[in-house]
């Protein structure tokens, strides 16, 4: 038995049938509470339906289309007692783009709910209208209603449609990005999730007592792995909040007590921007944990709130974590985490870079020679992605022997360690977005943008958020004699079905023509080096410094003056982050 009176087990499903049970309360919904037990056996219920309802012979894969209501936890728990597995779907995309990721995740059963009935209007679905339940939808307890009160351990010996659950069994497919187009889906295993949740009771000290108020998306690696297994490990109750709201967290975690939390990046930003109040203190928040906050927002939510933040990074295919200790200095993310072997290298040598030389201040002083790939060179727990050999070869490089790197984890995300051996993030590669801590990729961008007709040209690329994360920026070739109108590119950005809610350009750049290098390849390199420091014409969607909050993108550009840049620049350096702009 663990310290915290759960057993080690190898799988989620395990986890689940431990609850069977035990009366403590297992979730909280607005009005509604859920005990363990009845959590475990509405798992049960649907693991029953879902033998029934899936096709043989097709992959056990269920789509989850739905906000954090009670009905998330539930199929995910229901999954893993089945064997199959869960693709998280994002209900940010749009339009053939949200059609193609639950075809490509082979769902053979979609589950969602009448507030996202509309995404799917009119799409061509890879599967019939028998197959898509409605959980809000009375015929959807009709359903269910013949296998209420199912035991878990009827569906643990194989009763339905997919394989009894193993260590190595599917649990998620999770999408996230690259810089070659398309979302891929990383691929988790049972033993891995369970593995992961038992390591964050232990590092975060998780207890029964514990109530884990999950507010980032559950669609998000970040909200299951680093939320629900924890707390399904540790035995702890969940607190479900269907979208995140900086206006009603506070309310929120005092009214279910909550005493941990998840995040990432934005969502600490935007609570710090909420009026400050007397009492914010008066909350039973032990911690949160999560990434990209920064250290300035770190510190402020520790001083306002009185909750220490824990800052950690994980790729989101699980081949290197760094964990933060508590001589962690500002400004670095942390130590490996236990059996990863993390090194910074040339991306083209595998070499290992040196060491980097930081002023008193803090500042990088050697960031063309110190910065590098984060690899990891041990055994990773990357297990691939979903119908993607060449994505999954280019993350170990295709373990060919004599290849440089082969056989390591290459994060594609950009580092700097410094002599005392902490890691410091500095970036990602050229292609590679992440906004509001969403994973976009660069060409999927410009493939929308290339729609707009006075464009001759278009390249995407990253500029570092002032606070986490990145922002988009869009270079734009106009055809001889077009001019940019602002109004009508917004128009135009309204009017694409399938350009996501995180993929519209915070600026817009105007040049006669896209710089390219002796390859005749967009020079990517130079645009990002110049961002909005450059000497054309720029077009933005207004960062607003005082309340550190930004407008919508793409909801109305104006031209990005002189006052404009000099006040987004302090901003930069009141955050601590404007040595990622020349990097």
């Amino acid at each position: 038995m663990a310290a915290n009176g759960t057993s080690n087990a190898g799988t989620i499903a395990e986890l689940v049938r431990a609850q069977w049970g035990d009366h403590r309360i297992g979730a909280k919904y607005g009005d509604r509470a859920l005990t363990h037990h009845e959590l475990a056996g509405g798992a049960a219920a649907r693991a029953a339906l879902l033998g029934e309802l899936l096709p043989r012979g097709a992959e056990p894969h269920l789509g989850v289309l739905l906000d954090n209501v009670p009905e998330y936890p539930l199929w995910l728990s229901a999954a893993a007692l089945a064997g199959a597995a869960v693709a998280g779907i994002n209900p940010t995309r749009r339009g053939p783009e949200l059609a193609r990721d639950i075809s490509h995740t082979d769902c053979a059963l979609l589950i969602t709910e009448r507030a996202h009935l509309p995404l799917l209007a009119g799409l061509a679905l890879p599967l019939p209208p028998e197959r898509v339940l409605v959980v809000d939808d009375p015929a959807y307890e009709e359903l269910l209603a013949p296998y209420e009160g199912t035991p878990p351990d009827q569906i643990a010996a194989g009763s339905t449609a997919a394989r009894p659950p193993t260590p190595d069994s599917r649990m998620l497919l999770y999408f996230t990005s690259g810089s070659t187009g398309a979302p891929k889906a990383a691929l988790c295993s049972q033993g891995r999730l369970a593995a992961a949740g038992h390591s964050l009771v232990g590092y975060l000290g998780v207890r029964r007592d514990d109530v884990h108020y999950l507010c980032m998306p559950m669609f998000h690696g970040n909200a299951v792995i680093a939320g629900w297994a924890p707390a399904l490990a540790g035995g702890a109750a969940l607190a479900l909040r269907r979208r995140f709201s900086a206006s009603v967290f506070l309310p929120d975690v005092r009214r279910y007590g909550a005493t941990y939390f998840t995040y990432v990046g934005r969502a600490v930003q935007y609570l710090l921007a909420t009026p400050p109040a007397p009492d914010d203190r008066d909350n039973p928040l032990r911690t949160g944990f999560g990434t990209e906050a920064g250290t300035v927002d770190t510190a402020r939510f520790a001083e306002r709130f009185g909750v220490r933040l824990i800052e950690g990074y994980g790729s989101s295919e699980g081949g290197a974590a760094i964990q933060r200790t508590p001589d962690t200095p500002p400004g670095a993310v942390g130590r490996p985490a236990p059996g990863d072997d993390l090194a910074v290298v040339d991306p083209e040598t595998g070499t290992e870079l040196p060491r980097a030389r930081l002023d008193p201040a803090g500042r990088l002083l050697n960031g063309e020679q110190a910065i590098g790939e984060l690899v990891n060179r041990g055994r990773s727990s990357f297990e691939g992605y979903w119908r993607n050999p060449g994505a999954t070869a280019a993350r170990t490089r295709g373990r060919a022997e004599g290849r440089v790197g082969a056989g390591w984890y290459w994060t594609g995300d950009l580092f700097f360690r410094d002599t005392d051996g902490f890691f410091h993030f500095a970036g990602r590669t050229d292609d590679r977005l992440r906004v509001d801590s969403e994973n976009l990729a660069a060409a999927m961008i410009e493939n929308i943008l290339a729609r707009y007709a006075p464009a001759a040209g278009v390249a995407v690329y990253a500029v570092p958020d002032p606070v986490a994360g990145d922002q988009v920026m869009a270079a734009l070739a106009l055809h001889e004699g077009a001019v940019f109108d602002p109004d009508d590119f917004a128009a135009f950005l309204a009017a694409q079905p399938d350009l996501g809610t995180k993929m519209a350009p915070r600026f817009v750049r105007t040049v006669a023509a896209l710089p390219v290098t002796a390859t005749n390849k967009v020079h990517r390199v130079a645009l990002r080096r110049a961002g909005f420091r450059c000497p054309e014409p720029v077009w933005w969607s207004p960062v607003t410094s005082a309340a550190r909050t930004t407008a919508p993108a793409g909801s109305g550009y104006r031209p990005f003056t002189d006052e404009d840049r000099v006040a987004l620049l302090a901003l930069y350096r009141d955050q601590g982050r404007a040595h990622l702009l020349d990097r």
